[in-house]
This record gives C-alpha cells, sequence and structure tokens, in this order.
C-alpha cells in the first residue's frame, strides 16, 4: 500500500512491488501485521520533512524471518522492529521488507503478532524518553493522552519500573471509564477537571518530575505549568498543535527544563537498551501493548482514518 502523491487520503494505492533483494546486514522480513501511527498521516499530509513519494508507508512491523537472519534471528524467527522504514524508504504496509538486523528484535512468546506490530515506536519511545529524562523509582510521571500510544506506553513503563505515581489523562469520559477498568487508577478525567488540578490532587500538590508529551498544543502549555522542583517535560508529538504559547515563570520558578525528542536520531546502544527493558517488561506480563482494532491492508486507508478521527483507545494494526 504506497502513498503515489503526499496529497492525503486518496494518495494511498495497492500496487505489486517485486520481492526486496537481501543485502549485507539485511534481513528478509515477511510483515504479517504493521502498526498504524500518526506519522503515517503526517507523511501522506505532506507535512513531514524529508520524506519523498512514492513511498511506502509503514514505520513499524512484525513478521517471520525469511532469509539472511544468521544465528541471532534463524529462519522462521518472529520478529518486530523500527526504524527509518515508512519515513525516507519503504515501509511495512507490504508483504515484504528487508530489515537492517540491528533494528530486529525477537517477539517473546506470549506476545501475539498483531499485539507486537504495535510494540516498538510506542514503548521504544516512552523507555527512550524516560532514560533521558532520568527515571528512577519514586519519580512522578505524567503522560498525557491515555488512550494514545505514547500515553499509555509512559503510564504503563513508569508504573512497571516503580513510579511513586504514573498519571496521565484524556478528554473524553468513556475513556476515562475505560482506562479504570484496564486497571489504570491515575487518569485525569479532563471532561470533570482540570489537567492541573488532577496532578495536584494525585500528588497532593508535589506535581511531576517527568512530563512526556505526545500531543502538543495547549497540553504542553498546561503540563509545563505541573512541573515540581528540577522537573522536566520532553515534547515528542504534535497531535494537538505545532504551535503553543508557554509561561516562561513555570520553568524558571521550579528549575525546570523542556526538551525535545527524536526517535530517528537516536543512537543504537539507547535503542537496544530500551529494548532490553520491554521484553523483560513484556515476558513478564508487567506491560502490555493494547489494540483497539485491525483491519486488512488493503483498507489501509480506513485503518488511517479511524486512528486520527476516530481517535480509539488503543492502537491500531494492519494485518498482512
Amino acid at each position: 500500500m504506497r502513498a503515489e502523491t503526499f496529497s492525503g487520503y486518496e494518495g494511498l494505492k495497492l500496487i505489486e512491488l517485486p520481492k526486496p533483494a537481501v543485502t549485507k546486514g539485511k534481513v528478509l522480513v515477511r510483515i504479517t501485521a504493521a502498526g498504524v501511527t500518526p506519522l503515517d498521516h503526517t507523511i501522506l499530509s505532506g507535512k513531514f520533512h524529508g520524506s519523498k513519494a512514492p513511498l511506502v508507508l509503514g514505520n513499524e512491523g512484525a513478521g517471520v524471518v525469511e532469509e539472511g537472519g544468521g544465528t541471532d534471528f534463524p529462519v522462521g524467527s518472529r520478529v518486530m522492529f523500527f526504524g527509518a522504514y515508512g519515513a525516507f524508504e519503504d515501509g511495512t504496509n507490504s508483504e515484504w521488507v528487508a530489515v537492517r538486523k540491528e533494528d530486529l528484535c525477537l517477539i517473546p512468546d506470549n506476545v501475539d503478532d498483531v499485539s507486537a506490530a504495535g510494540i516498538p515506536v510506542a514503548y521504544l519511545t516512552a523507555q527512550v524518553a524516560l532514560t533521558l529524562a532520568g527515571f528512577r523509582a519514586g519519580k512522578t510521571v505524567l503522560a498525557p493522552a491515555i488512550g494514545g500510544s505514547i500515553g499509555n506506553a509512559v503510564t504503563q513503563l513508569a508504573r512497571a519500573l516503580g513510579a511513586k505515581h504514573a498519571m496521565s489523562s484524556t478528554t473524553n469520559h468513556a475513556k476515562a471509564e475505560q482506562a479504570k477498568a484496564l486497571g489504570f487508577n491515575e487518569v485525569i478525567d479532563t471532561s470533570l477537571e482540570k489537567l492541573g488540578d488532577g496532578v495536584r490532587r494525585i500528588t497532593s500538590g508535589y506535581g511531576a518530575d517527568i512530563v512526556i508529551d505526545g500531543i502538543g498544543g495547549e497540553v504542553l502549555s498546561e503540563a509545563l505549568g505541573l512541573l515540581a522542583l528540577g522537573g522536566s517535560l520532553t515534547t515528542l508529538g504534535y497531535s494537538a498543535s505545532r504551535k503553543t504559547t508557554i509561561d516562561v515563570t513555570n520553568l524558571i520558578v521550579p528549575q525546570a527544563s523542556i526538551r525535545g525528542l527524536n526517535m530517528f536520531a537516536q543512537p543504537q546502544a539507547a535503542i537496544t537498551d530500551a529494548w532490553n527493558v520491554i521484553v523483560s517488561l513484556l515476558k513478564s506480563g508487567a506491560i502490555k501493548p493494547i489494540v483497539a482494532k485491525t483491519f486488512p491492508l488493503v483498507e489501509a486507508v480506513d485503518a488511517l482514518r479511524y486512528l486520527i478521527e476516530g481517535r480509539p483507545f488503543g492502537r491500531v494494526v494492519l494485518t498482512i
């Protein structure tokens, strides 16, 4: 499913491409499932730097090793991966992808392919962001948007790794109830109370040591005012808006900091360390990916529209 032009949904077309050749350092993976991400929509809308059409979208995926994996990834191994795929080279919305060996991670036996396809971007981003922010057990973390991939992954990881508070939020009362049913007990329903009031209530006025924000816009501005002394906010997404206004005293008074995170710029060692943490927690069941809905590859347009306009709780995944 290739974006022939970056002109919105109508740019996507189902086409036939030859099976990619396996060159040195690459592994041929038969894709079984591909995660659908907001980045797909950004690229398809012509709003992402560096991407060029025509381009097969899909930034993450799961599948089976067919060739070139050596002893680390023998033929038949189930793998998941993330990288420049779907942004700077053809991605996972396809039957076959030649994947750089260092991008691969074996899927734990207790995780199915559909769930695995939605793990790499969300959980790697979340874990790298927490590490860069200096997370350790006992810290208080806020990651807005519990139904979104980053908000959910950060909340799960922080909780599993011993955060004092692992807080999130939602603007939707039904999602707040769904979050509670899934065991997320520190979710602020902003249809009932302001984000700031919720954070102060949960933390008894302390605030957040770490904010990981994948939303942007007014949420970033509001979250910045909730930082504890010496706290930090990491911005890594802009689904609400690329622009916001900040009150500089929210940085000055608590001697707080704000930083950006670009996953495409992370060193391999940081990704490897993140995978090690994630896989261990997946095996123990301490974190569990949530899939909202699956679509067959031919319905990629519907899948992307459902993600962007339906704003589901959990991941949207294409089955190949």
